[in-house]
């Protein structure tokens, strides 16, 4: 192996794996750290900068972060950060000061944003203090897409969600609210500088083939079109037994929603097995903790109507078996159909892209899944001045992917009105390593690791909550309860720097080392070098760091995927070859570097 390039921006930001899978690269175990220390605002302030909407994250987001977390490798479950990312909005301060100015005399260059989802919001906001004009157009009478539309307010209170929109708006956005943009064709001849299409992913897919359906219509509603109608207040009541059909995170929304405004009886039928819906664990854990059911390999077959009422739809059933190239696939399980009576069904079977409002003949290409063609980098279509991000540009996924893409679309459009490269002149990635130490064992972070458990966020009292669909059920970490979980956190950005020729090879960091990841030994191709180390290093997604020839001959590497940054190696080394250094990531948005 060549001894490792610990400059390289993406080595350790890989390393710090919560960070590396945020798609908004939030530096986890900086904020967390923060709110360990009762600095809440700051530890905002830090999310805000890169995530955008920390108080509604907090509470909705499908952490791919958590997933990720070292200590699933040290313990059963990860740090609860995304409920930490609450916690420093529950109890920030006055946060006006942090808040980026916005030049009252502009650039000169407009900018058009179509739809008031995160996506738009984000972008907004990332223009705003560099001088643009920015003009936001939405159909709705309010900000806020998806986030207001589709998650429920037992999930995501109004008060939060308006806090965090407002905030931006409030930035200098001219907003055109109750402005539904029908020909893309028409806003393009306005003659903006650039456009970002925020619109979301608003088309619920439906079930045209299976009999029965259209006799049914008045009975079957497109599970995201009833949410909104919910959040607006034209939906304030559902009767009888209610279907929910779908295994995603809509439909446990559906169906939590259906037994707030007074369903009978709410049952969720999927046709996938239970352990590959797509809805996140957390999410059918608090729907089943709700008594709602769900029922699994069941494809409906027939939606059941008699004197044109829905009397219950039919189901078939089978069994997923896997192909000979391990893909998993559906047969009949050989048992008989099933028949569930049901007086409303609500279709949750996921959404595509729906832009019936661009003309198909104006330059912009879409693909076969008629989502826009992007550049994947900068996110521009085919049509130089027009940008997509959130879940228009590549179907649907989370808020944080809409942030994620934001601001990657404010870079491209700023260079784009600057007449710059879109592609060489981007800024780059880059990282700076700052040492903790402060004493011979002494370090600026608390290092000792603690096999604790994680804890568990507290609850409304169903009897109250289920009757309420305004009332929020997860209570959220108290600051005693946020510090005893943030003290969780490993600091996997404090990193193990190793400096070859203060090395005297004495082994004393190997011996003292609780993972059993630095190994002394000859150099190798990197497979066999894995298999032969004191512990074998099997998870090559996770890089070894490698050092220089030393005197012996041999090099030292360490496993980065079982390290628990505990700084025991750099305590017991007697050269100070070993150091704790914080890598500081510096990922790119517009404004954070010299444009």
């Amino acid at each position: 192996m060549k001894p490792t390039n610990i400059f390289d921006p993406t080595y350790f930001h890989k390393v710090v794996d919560c960070q590396w899978a945020c798609p908004a690269h939030t530096p986890v175990p900086e904020y967390i750290r923060l709110i360990a220390q009762e600095r809440y605002t700051e530890a905002y302030m830090i999310n805000w900068d890169s995530n955008v909407f920390p108080g509604i994250l907090g509470r909705t987001c499908d952490r791919p972060c958590e997933p990720a977390c070292r200590r699933v490798r040290t313990e059963e479950k990860p740090v609860a950060i995304c409920r930490l990312k609450r916690v420093a909005a529950d109890n920030k301060g006055d946060i006006t000061p942090y808040i980026p100015r916005v030049p009252k005399v502009k650039n000169g260059k407009r900018i058009a944003l179509i739809g008031a989802g995160p996506a738009s919001l984000a972008v907004a906001r990332d223009l705003l203090p560099m001088g643009y004009e920015v003009h936001l157009f939405e159909k709705d009478p309010k900000g806020g897409g998806m986030m207001r539309t589709q998650i429920p307010a037992f999930r995501l209170p109004a008060a939060v969600l308006e806090e965090e929109v407002d905030l931006i708006l409030d930035m200098g956005v001219t907003s055109h609210f109750g402005h539904e943009i029908t020909s893309f064709k028409a806003l393009l001849e306005q003659g903006f500088d650039a456009y970002f299409v925020g619109t979301g992913a608003p088309r619920g897919r439906d079930l045209p083939d299976v009999p029965g359906r259209e006799a049914a219509d008045p009975f079957i509603h497109i599970g995201i079109d009833w949410l909104s109608s919910v959040a607006f207040g034209h939906t304030t009541a559902i009767s009888g037994k209610v279907i929910v059909l779908g295994g995603g995170n809509t439909a446990m929304d559906c169906c939590r929603t259906s037994r707030r405004i007074g369903a009978e009886q709410v049952t969720v039928v999927v046709r996938s097995a239970f352990d590959v819906m797509k809805a996140s664990d957390w999410e059918k854990e608090d729907a089943m903790s709700e008594g709602i059911p769900i029922i699994n390999n069941r494809p409906p077959k027939e939606f059941v109507v008699e004197n044109g009422k829905l009397k219950g739809v039919l189901f078939s059933c089978v069994k997923p078996v896997k192909d000979d190239k391990g893909r998993l696939t559906y047969v009949p399980s050989g048992e008989p159909d099933v028949f569930m009576p049901a007086d409303h069904v609500l279709m949750a079977i996921g959404q595509d892209n729906h832009c019936p409002w661009i003309e198909r003949d104006i330059g912009i290409e879409f693909d076969k899944w008629d989502c826009p063609v992007l550049d994947k980098v900068t996110l521009q279509s085919t049509d130089p001045r027009v940008f997509f991000g959130g879940d228009a540009a590549f179907g649907p996924e989370n808020i944080i992917w809409a942030s994620a893409h934001a601001h990657q679309a404010a870079i491209s459009i700023h260079l784009y009105c600057q007449g710059k490269d879109l592609k060489t002149d981007r800024p780059p990635e880059g990282v700076n390593l700052i040492s903790q130490k402060m004493g011979m064992h002494e370090w600026s972070y608390d290092a000792a690791h603690d096999p604790s458990k994680r804890h568990l966020v507290p609850h409304a009292d169903k009897r109250v909550s289920l009757k309420d669909v305004k009332m929020e059920v997860e209570l959220g970490f108290d600051r005693e309860l946020g510090y005893r979980e943030a003290q969780r956190c490993l600091n996997c950005d404090v990193q193990t720097v190793f400096t070859d020729n203060l090395c005297i090879e004495c082994d004393a960091c190997v011996d003292i080392c609780p993972m059993d990841c630095i190994t002394f030994t000859q150099n190798g191709e990197e497979p066999e070098l894995r298999e032969r180390l004191t512990a074998p290093a099997l998870n090559d997604t996770q890089d070894l760091y490698a050092s220089g020839v030393l005197k012996t001959g041999r090099i030292m590497v360490k496993d980065e995927d079982v390290c628990l940054h505990c700084g025991l190696c750099a305590e017991r080394c007697p050269t100070n070859a070993w150091d704790m250094q914080k890598s500081v990531i510096h990922v790119p948005q517009l404004g954070s570097y010299a444009s």
